[in-house]
Formats: C-alpha cells, structure tokens, sequence
C-alpha cells in the first residue's frame, strides 16, 4: 500500500492506533524500527531541533526539508502537524502539493492565527481563526489533492482556549462538513474529561485523534472503550534526546575524558546501521567497478609472539582478539573493504588455531628457527598461477591499521612501494625497536608532489636521518616481482639467512636498480607488540 492508503487505514482500523513523534530522518527510523504504524512530525519537535521556536519561526520550506529526509528513511506514513497552514487557503493548496511530491502521507491544521502560538504557552489567550475562514482552507486542501488518499486533519483548539464544550462540537462538526478527514481534538487538562466529554457527544463517523500529552497517566484502554481512533505521543523522542545530550555534555565537560559516557551511548556502529551502512556496502559491490579485484595480498603470521604472554600460549599473536575478533580477522577485513579478496596467510605457531574462512593458508612449519623473509619465500611459492602477473601486497599480522593505508599503496605507479608513519617518535618513546627509515626528501607539504623513494632502513638509524617508520606494508608489483624472489633467495641463502626480516630485503631493493617509493602518513596503525598495545586498538574497531 502507498503511505496515504496505509494512513487512511490506520483512521479507519476500528481499533486503537499509535502515532510516534519524529522530527529527523534518525528519530523517524527509530520510530519505525520501534513497531509503530506511523508518525507524528511535530512542529514542536522540528523546530525544536532547529533550536528555534514553535512559533513558525522555522519557514513552511525549511519544514519540508526536514519532512523529505523523514519520508526517505520510513516506510510508514507521516502526519506533518502542520500549524495553521502556513497562511491563508492559498498557502494551503501549495503546502498540499508539496506534502504530496513528498510522500507525506496527511497534514494537520489548527484553527488558530497565523503565525501560531504553542498550544500550552498562554493558551486561553490565543484567538481562535474564524470558522468559515478555516472551513474554506480544508476546502482548498481537499481540493489541491491529487491522491484520493491524502488525508487532511483538522485539529480543535477550542478546549486550549477556554471555549468549552459548545463551541468545539459546532467547530469540529463544521470542518467534518468542509471535508476534514478526521478531527483532532486538544485538552490541555490533565485529565481526559474534556477529551471524553467530546466523543460523548460526537456521533458522526469522521475518526477522533487525540494528543495525551498532559493526561499522560490515563490507561490507553479508556480510549478505546471511548472510541478514539488514533492517539499521538507527540514530543518523547525529542525530550529524551536532549536530557540524554545535556547529561552526557555535562559528563564529559566535568570529567575531561570519555570512561564515564562510552558504556552509556549507542556505539559509532549503531550510527552505521541506521544510516544504512551495509546496504551503501552492497550496493557499491553490485555497481562499482572493483580496481583492486586482481590484488593479492600475504599476511605474514607465523609467529607466536611471546611477548603477549599467556594471551600467545595456545594460540598465535595474529589470532588474539581485540574487540572480539582476531587481529588477522581486522586485516582482512581491512582488505576486503578495498576489493581485496585474495589473501593468502602464512601460518607457523599453532596454526590449527587459524579458523578464518575464505583463505589461502600456506604454513612456515620452520618458523622456530627462520623470520618473516623465510615466511615470505613459502608464500610466493604457493601463490597459484593466475596471480603471476598480479599486484601484491605483503604486510604483518600483528597490525591494525585503516583501509586506506593499503590503498594509497596500491593508487601508487611504482612497482615498488612502502608505508611510512612521520609520527615515528611515538614508536621511539614506546621502547621497542622500530624499522626508522631515510628518504629521498623529508616529510613536508611538498613532499606532497614529489616522487619520495627509499634510501635507507634500520632499527638503529641516527636520529637526525629518521624520516619516519616503516609500518610493515609493502607493494610489489608484476614487473618487480622477479627482483623480489632473487633478492629473497639470495638473503636466504647466506649464512644465518633463515633470520633474515623484511627490512633486509627493503635495504637491498633500496640499493637496487627499482627505486622503492614512500608513501608518507601520520598514524592511523597500530603495531601490536605488548599488552599494553592491545588496550590502545579500540580506535580500529571498523576498516575505515
């Protein structure tokens, strides 16, 4: 059913219904996420959120803004409050259309003066518009109308006012006969009896909508032994956002840090899935062009890694969990968020620990007695065929880092390329051995521009000649694949070469004929060497 249908039903259901307030498009998919069959956008909460008040100081123009955003959200109808139109009858029949292009489902209208006043601010001082003035801009609605369905709401403000029983009988039976599809009756008691005595006294078919607002505490069955149609909850989501915000503003002004307010807010994950994260995901898999579908990417986790401790004695360092995953899981997942789908990990220590599907698995059973060069060497022997003239891009599988560490690599021309952090002091003050390195240019708002190459890597270079860290990902391209596997079988072949580590093959290609380009960032990794590291890797919770 269209929204107008599957509102007109809800009028004409026979039982009690709900209508949520909303005011954005988050609170309106909340709404709907909550079960309730439709929405209030309350003009209050709109403006509200608008931090402006409900005085029409918001335009009509910058109310449908808001509405477009709830309707694209929802599934379910909307009844806009919608003032008192806006103005005059003409007013009216352009806010209709409008509502209508929008797939607003119906509008309500007060019978008070333009620009209106807040029911429950001074309200018995509120003049009331004249009836037959406000008869014909029900009447212009209606006719405005293209969908047979669109309902138009006609709300009595005659109890606000002080006017009584008598004159919002006469009112409410007048706007029925100028076409009014269901009329909503306002008490500001803080019982229903005004609200009761109405429906009483009301014996026609059009459906009553009521707003309890401050005859909250009356049990809903009362209206449906007094046969009221629908009844709004007109303001709650917007006053528990903002005691939820103040409280949490406070907290966090108070504390200056973020232990007391992190276990009481949704997590950013929760932001992803309303916003329809995961759909955007399948989408841009069904329809963009995957550029990095030919990579192949090697992780190298053969290691224990003793220096986690008992977290390492049945498991290897790649498969201990940080926010309830193995930090091999966060790597390819890291991959996978860039079209890397080939991922072939090299295993050693307890590699039947390894239960990460949709791998190539290949084991380094001498891992003991070699290092990651000798873990590199098995994995460029069991790549298949089909990935000869593929990009690879090896890294660690201790590190967690953003997805768009390895992309920038892969955006790079050259063969050859490496990563590297210019925050290296950070790893300096960690007290553990870091891979420094020195460029061909210092990192700067030029190096930008500039093609930056490797000159040289160590874990003992002067100060003065650190350019950064190498973050332990390095690009090798088809044409530089052959280069690779030479040096490899040479570094391993020397004498006590089973030990040789990435960075000694880096200082041969630095040294070689192929230039080995930088690629320059600041942070976004982590290098999980100690316990203390894994208490810092919330940050990587996602790939992005």
């Amino acid at each position: 059913m269209s929204k107008t249908e599957q509102f007109r039903q809800l009028l004409r259901s026979g039982d009690l219904e709900f209508l949520l307030e909303a005011h954005d498009g988050l609170s309106a998919k909340i709404g709907e996420e909550a079960g309730f069959k439709g929405l209030w956008a309350s003009g209050l909460c709109i403006s509200g959120q608008l931090a402006v008040r409900d005085s029409n100081e918001a335009s009509w123009t910058q109310v449908l803004d808001v509405l477009e955003f709830m309707t694209d959200a929802t599934s379910i109808p909307i009844l806009l409050d919608g003032d008192t139109g806006y103005g005059n009858f003409n007013s009216m029949r352009r806010l209709v259309r409008k509502l209508e292009q929008r797939d607003v489902a119906a509008v309500c209208i007060e019978d008070k003066l333009f620009p209106k006043t807040n029911s429950f601010i001074a309200g018995e001082a509120q003049p009331l518009a004249d009836i037959d003035e406000f008869c014909g801009k029900i009447k212009a609605g209606k006719d405005a109308q293209s969908d047979a369905d669109f309902a138009i709401v006609a709300r009595v403000e005659a109890f606000i006012t002080g006017w009584g029983l008598g004159e919002a009988l006469t009112r409410a039976h007048a706007y029925a006969d100028a076409g009014a599809d269901a009329i909503l009756m306002h008490s500001s008691k803080s019982t229903p009896d005004e609200i009761l005595a109405f429906k009483h006294e009301w014996h026609r078919e059009c459906p009553v909508i009521i707003v309890p607002t401050r005859y909250y505490s009356t049990p809903s069955d009362v209206y449906r032994t007094a046969g009221i149609s629908v009844v709004i909850w007109a303001n709650h989501l917007l006053r528990a956002a903002i005691g939820a915000m103040q409280q949490t503003a406070a907290t966090i002004k108070a504390e200056e840090n973020l232990f007391l307010v992190e276990d009481q807010v949704v997590p950013v994950a929760e932001i992803f899935r309303l916003q329809g994260a995961h759909e955007l995901a399948e989408a841009e898999k069904r329809y963009l062009p995957n550029r990095n579908a030919g990579v192949w990417t090697v992780v190298l986790a053969a290691s224990r890694g003793e220096e986690l401790g008992e977290l390492t004695s049945n498991r290897p360092k790649a498969m201990v969990e940080v926010n309830g995953r193995p930090l091999a899981q966060h790597i390819v997942d890291a991959f996978n968020a860039i079209g890397v789908k080939n991922i072939t990990m090299v295993r050693g220590f307890r590699k039947d620990a390894f239960d990460i599907p949709n791998l190539h698995y290949v084991d380094n059973d001498d891992y003991e007695r070699s290092g990651e060069l000798a873990s590199l060497q098995v994995a460029l022997d069991a790549l298949p065929p089909e990935s000869a003239e593929a990009t690879l891009v090896v890294c660690y599988g201790d590190v967690l880092f953003s997805k768009f560490v390895p992309q920038a690599l892969l955006d790079l021309e050259a063969d050859l390329a490496i990563a590297v952090d210019t925050d290296w002091r950070v790893s300096a003050n960690r007290d553990r051995a870091a891979d420094l390195v020195r460029c061909s240019a210092p990192p700067s708002r030029d190096a930008f521009y500039k093609r930056i190459e490797l000159e040289r890597i160590s874990t003992e270079l002067p100060e003065e000649e650190v350019h950064g860290e190498w973050m332990g990902f390095l690009k090798i391209g088809a044409g530089a694949r052959p280069l690779v596997r030479e040096l490899t079988a040479e570094l391993l072949s020397a004498p006590d070469g089973q030990q040789a580590a990435l960075e000694d093959l880096l200082q041969r290609l630095a040294s070689s004929d192929l230039a080995v380009e930088v690629f320059y960032t600041t942070g976004h990794w982590l290098d999980v060497d100690r316990l203390a590291d894994l208490g810092s890797a919330g940050s990587f919770d996602t790939p992005g």
